[in-house]
């Protein structure tokens, strides 16, 4: 098994999607509407800033959650015990974004939260009939002006070779949010686990997008898309020398959103970040 690269512009790429996120949690778009020279300025002018002391001067704050989250206190996975070998940054327009990198930090946020609402809609309508009564409201509803859909821009450092034992660059972990929309990182090392327990690499070439199902889309549908476990692998060889950036935008519906009859989209915020350890 292996994921397969949809065509965003094929007239049944659409089914195809939707068929690919409930084989496999995931989605792979080429030929999108994102645009790929503003992704690529977007990862240079980053590593630029997490080369830099700048960062420093935006250090995050608990109460807002925007801004600068060194590794030092990067998260530990849910199940696990060891940090991830990372350091990010919390973009929401409303919060604290370097001048210099604004206006194109916002313009990608803006493209790709517009591709996520497309996306969330292909979803609703490939969902089947029994399974679609139980979304409150229509899924791109769910996110529409929604403070709380985060844009993160994660910096995995290059390898130094003292790094805690088992720590990995990302741990194998679910998503919170309904979907992630995420351009192929600057390098490879995203692994997606299938249903039988096999890691699959998940493409990387520069210019597709990564989409996953979070854990919120799947309590909407009552488990019938799958929040499947994925991971960052640590570089080997010559790569250890090399840092990866990448930009995942993580759908986050308004609070009130009534995700089921247990969890409002808040409600089940809280309850992950407490497991978590971030609040």
């Amino acid at each position: 098994m292996k994921l397969e690269t949809i065509d965003y512009q094929a007239p049944d790429s659409a089914a195809r999607f939707v068929q690919s996120l409930r084989d496999t949690g995931f989605g792979v778009l080429s030929n999108h509407t994102i645009d790929k020279t503003l992704v690529e300025t977007i990862y240079s002018q980053w590593q630029a800033f997490f080369n830099s002391d700048e960062k420093q001067d935006f250090l995050f704050k608990a109460e807002t959650h925007d801004g600068f989250f060194p590794a030092s206190i990067s998260e530990t996975a849910k199940g696990h015990s060891v940090k991830d070998i990372k350091e990010y940054y919390h973009v929401y327009p409303w919060g604290r974004i370097p001048d210099s990198l604004r206006d194109n930090i916002l313009a990608y946020y803006q493209q790709a939260n517009s591709l996520a609402a497309e996306l969330l809609s292909w979803v609703e309508a490939h969902t089947p009939a029994e399974v679609a009564i139980n979304y409150s409201i229509a899924l791109p509803k769910m996110i529409e002006d929604s403070h709380k859909t985060l844009l993160r821009i994660l910096h995995y450092p290059p390898m130094s070779g003292d790094e805690e034992m088992g720590a990995i660059r990302a741990a194998a972990h679910e998503d919170i949010n309904l979907l992630t929309v995420l351009p192929a990182a600057s390098e490879p090392g995203l692994q997606v686990q299938t249903k039988t327990g096999e890691w699959l690499d998940v493409p990387s070439d520069f210019g597709n997008i990564i989409i996953n199902i979070g854990d919120m889309l799947q309590e909407a549908s009552g488990g019938y898309f799958p929040s499947t476990t994925h991971r960052v692998i640590n570089p080997e060889g010559m790569d250890r020398n090399r840092s990866r950036i990448s930009l995942p935008l993580f759908l986050h519906p308004k609070p009130e959103v009534v995700l089921s009859d247990r969890y409002t989209a808040e409600s089940y915020l809280m309850e992950r970040l407490r497991e978590l350890g971030v609040i």
